[in-house]
């Protein structure tokens, strides 16, 4: 949830129950009678308005994402009416704005939604489903952003489309929200989808937990989804000990696993929603690997919540300086509880952490930003469209997988110094913060792993150090301590550059920019330079490089021709070694693998979940 806590919400309730009286509301009505072309026909009315103008907005981002989108691109045929059906005037003051003038109190809006991009920022229509990102899909207006809301699907005539959805169904197809943050942060699939539930028993409270998935899978493999889900769900709950109250008692994961989908995952206040081409039968743990990440932020991000981002801004890039422990922390539990939950073995946790660490120690970025800096990137990188080349492959490490290696980090340091670890830094947070809700500062973040480690001084230089500044540790021995070593890969190898090349009769094309840090970027090697011949040899393919590059070792210098913009130069360049990193199980390499180890890893990466909360 990207909002206020919910001091309307009882009200908001209530007053479903009282006699009705002249109120300020919000009613939608959404059909799609040419799915086939990917359009929604949406119409919304706002009763009782107060003013003589009505201002109606598109959003310009959405729950979960930092950049702005522009949602009004896709939307036209805008026209406005009165409680009479007389048309009224519109002024189109900006792009995302529609000043509705002359109405009598009543204002209906109709107009057409595009919608081809089924994801969780997007929306996409098409004959199979309508997958709805609320901010992609409705107006609203600024004045009525404390008014409940109704929204009325009309489902498409023999189609058996169902509605799975966060928000409280009211009688059929009519769904309620309590006001419009509530409704912008609930996504809506209507489709023909499987649908599984079970009950978690827990502090007197029956909690529902829902797996809606619209794919092309079969049967059982959706019933070995739903039973991989619900070990995730049961890590996840003995991490914090509970499961969050959900709002109406219910969460929802909200899945479209298609081909016409766009892979993403999205967090929401009592549901997720989970996108992908990918089908079970050939992707089912990575698309599970989502699930889990997702379903942390109903603790970490939807109620432990950064007060930089209250109230979220539907109008504004909104930016937050604790996106490392919003959502890299929520990465680093993300892949862990796979493993806790024996969906991952030790081998494959091992090898991906290897590939979080090559990116975070490798990338040059951290010499140019600090890890609270890198949060503050989000707004030009969480799915920002970009036309013109950007150099952040040289200064940019994203605070997903940053923030997921200092949360690494942190884990180990905390239990091999000071027999705590990183669940009960989550636990603290959760307590302090997440119930009851109460938007957190850097501060409080620091303030509380020194109440958990019951060390200030090394809590204070942790933060200063690591989180706004760049250090990270060493983790050869921090891992060393859970019998994994980390190594580097190819020792002694020669390399020209950690940069894709593509390969044709003329030589070798640089397809990125090059890195700060390495011997091509020095040698004046750019983005679509091609490289001719390499220590005299021409370079038409992988095999006349790596002939090349075996008869020497990193260090050495051998001259480079290329071509730049059709003419030909040359440079020498040193040759780097392959700085590959590998973390791998002591016992798949021969080294002993001491009971010590195995407590240790245990303690880390086995189960922690106890049954103790009734599930049905």
């Amino acid at each position: 949830m990207k909002h206020k806590l919910y001091s309307l919400l009882g009200l908001a309730l209530g007053l479903m129950v009282q006699p009705v009286l002249a109120q300020q509301k919000v009613d939608y009505r959404l059909s799609f009678p040419n799915a086939v072309h990917h359009e929604a026909e949406i119409q919304v009315t706002f009763s009782d308005i107060k003013a003589d103008t009505l201002k109606v907005l598109m959003p310009r981002t959405s729950p979960g994402r930092y950049a702005i989108h522009e949602f009004a691109k896709n939307v036209y045929n805008v026209r406005a009416t009165d409680a009479q059906g007389k048309p009224l005037q519109i002024f189109r003051p900006g792009t995302n704005e529609w000043d509705v003038l002359g109405h009598d109190g009543t204002v209906t809006v109709n107009y057409t939604l595009f919608a081809d991009h089924a994801d969780g920022t997007y929306a996409g229509v098409d004959e199979t489903h309508a997958h709805l990102n609320m901010p992609a899909t409705l107006m609203y207006a600024e004045t009525f952003k404390t008014s409940p809301a109704y929204v009325t699907f009309d489902m498409p005539q023999g189609k058996n489309w169902k509605v799975a959805t966060q928000l409280k169904q009211q009688q059929g197809n009519t769904y309620f929200a309590p006001d419009f943050q509530y409704l912008m942060d609930s996504p809506t699939e209507l489709s023909d989808f499987s649908l599984e539930e079970w009950t978690v028993q827990e502090n007197g409270k029956t909690k529902t937990i829902q797996v809606a998935l619209h794919h092309q899978g079969t049967p059982a493999q959706f019933q070995e989804y739903v039973a991989k889900t619900k070990k995730i769900v049961a890590e996840q709950r003995a991490v914090f000990g509970q499961l969050p109250d959900y709002d109406f008692d219910r969460y929802t994961f909200i899945g479209c696993y298609m081909p016409q989908a766009v892979g993403d995952g999205m967090e929401h206040r009592n549901s997720t929603i989970l996108t992908s081409s990918r089908p079970l039968g050939t992707a089912m743990n990575a698309l599970l690997n989502t699930v889990s990440h997702e379903k942390f932020h109903a603790w970490n991000v939807e109620r432990i919540r950064p007060k930089s981002l209250e109230p979220f801004n539907f109008q504004e890039a909104n930016m937050s300086e604790a996106l490392w422990l919003a959502e890299g922390f929520t990465s680093y539990y993300g892949d862990m509880i796979m493993a806790r939950s024996g969906i991952f073995d030790i081998k494959k946790y091992a090898s991906d952490l290897a590939g979080d660490l090559n990116y975070v120690l490798l990338s040059p970025g951290r010499e140019f930003h600090s890890l609270v800096e890198m949060s503050m990137q989000a707004s030009f990188v969480d799915a920002a469209r970009s036309v013109d080349p950007v150099n952040r492959h040289n200064t940019f490490v994203s605070y997903y997988t940053y923030g997921s290696m200092t949360g690494l980090a942190l884990d180990m340091m905390l239990r091999q110094n000071y027999n705590k670890t990183l669940d009960d830094y989550m636990q603290a947070l959760w307590r302090k913060y997440g119930q009851p809700e109460k938007p957190y500062t850097l501060a409080d973040l620091e303030e509380t792993l020194a109440e958990v480690s019951g060390d200030k001084a090394w809590a204070g230089q942790f933060f200063r150090n690591s989180v706004q500044g760049s250090h990270l540790p060493d983790f050869t021995p921090l891992l060393a301590k859970a019998g994994f070593e980390l190594r580097k890969a190819k020792p002694g190898e020669a390399m020209i550059a950690m940069v894709p090349l593509k390969y044709s009769e003329e030589g070798a094309e640089l397809m990125s920019g090059t890195f700060v840090n390495s011997g091509a970027y020095k040698a004046g090697l750019d983005r679509t330079d091609v490289i001719l011949t390499l220590d005299g040899q021409k370079i038409k393919r992988e095999k006349d490089l790596q002939k090349v590059l075996s008869k020497y070792k990193p260090g050495d210098t051998i001259p480079v021709t290329f071509s730049r913009l059709g003419q030909t130069r040359s440079t020498k360049l040193v040759l780097d070694e392959v700085p590959t990193l590998e973390v791998v199980p002591y016992e798949a390499i021969g080294k002993q693998l001491t009971p010590e180890m195995q407590q240790f890893r245990q303690a880390w990466l086995g189960s922690k979940a106890n049954g103790s909360a009734t599930t049905n």
